[in-house]
């Protein structure tokens, strides 16, 4: 990993959501140690059935959901479509809170003036949402990570570390394909490359009573498409080293 990507990914130590939480604490990425953990429930919708345990591999999620203004430095380097033609973010929508901004006075459309994705003035800090899912998923590589799995996901939601707002609107993109339980990495239920539904994890501020185990999803289309009630975190495997 590069110093830059280092940077990035500001790690502590967490426990796994059945051990001792560990002491170490901080900003932008929390480690969630390596174990099991109870997936589901059992008296829940037939989706989240049944209630069972997993087991998780070392990974690091980020502390907050992705930003406006994190978003648009995005843009702003790698531009609004993907070399596959993949639209990364619906700026048209009535949502959408990033914008393309002519700099310098007076605008003039001869004038050559240079244009920049900006965060609307008091929206920089909230997350970024119509994202489509190409586009959270190419921003968490350009930031050298990858979208979280659905077991890491709710692992997180599970313990009190630090990483916040998953069950508080938007809900999130993640990087599985929606299949029965019980849960398994290797049952071909990930990574989700365009086919099948993809997963969405969390709430949306019009919900009520939504669980930690709650699930949504996304068909092929929807998942190029941008969602006003959809945000995304990052998440890595990578060994971050003494954070």
């Amino acid at each position: 990993m590069t110093t830059s990507t280092r940077a990035v990914f500001v790690g502590v130590a967490v426990a796994a959501s059945l051990v001792a939480p560990a002491t170490a604490r901080g900003d932008g990425i929390m480690l969630v140690s390596a174990g099991a953990f109870w997936m589901g429930r059992d008296d829940g919708p037939a989706e989240e059935r049944p209630r069972h345990r997993v087991f998780v591999t070392d990974f690091w999620i980020e502390r907050h959901k992705v930003t406006n203004a994190e978003f648009a430095d995005f843009l702003n380097a790698q531009g609004i479509v993907s070399p596959e033609r993949e639209r990364r973010y619906d700026e048209d929508d009535a949502h959408a809170r990033i914008h393309l901004i002519r700099l310098g006075t007076p605008p003039h459309p001869k004038d050559g003036q240079p244009v920049r994705w900006i965060a609307d003035r008091g929206h920089e800090r909230s997350p970024a949402v119509v994202v489509s899912w190409f586009g959270a998923r190419d921003f968490c590589r350009w930031r050298g990570g990858r979208l979280p799995t659905e077991a890491e996901w709710e692992k997180s939601a599970r313990g009190d570390y630090g990483v916040e707002d998953l069950l508080v609107g938007p809900r999130e993109w993640t990087a599985t394909i929606l299949a029965p339980y019980p849960y398994r990495h290797d049952d071909g239920r990930e990574p989700f490359l365009g086919q099948g539904r993809v997963v969405i994890r969390g709430a949306s501020r019009d919900d009520a009573g939504v669980a930690a185990t709650s699930r949504r999803s996304e068909d092929g289309r929807g998942a190029t498409m941008g969602h006003h009630d959809v945000s995304f975190r990052c998440a890595t495997s990578e060994d971050l080293g003494g954070y």
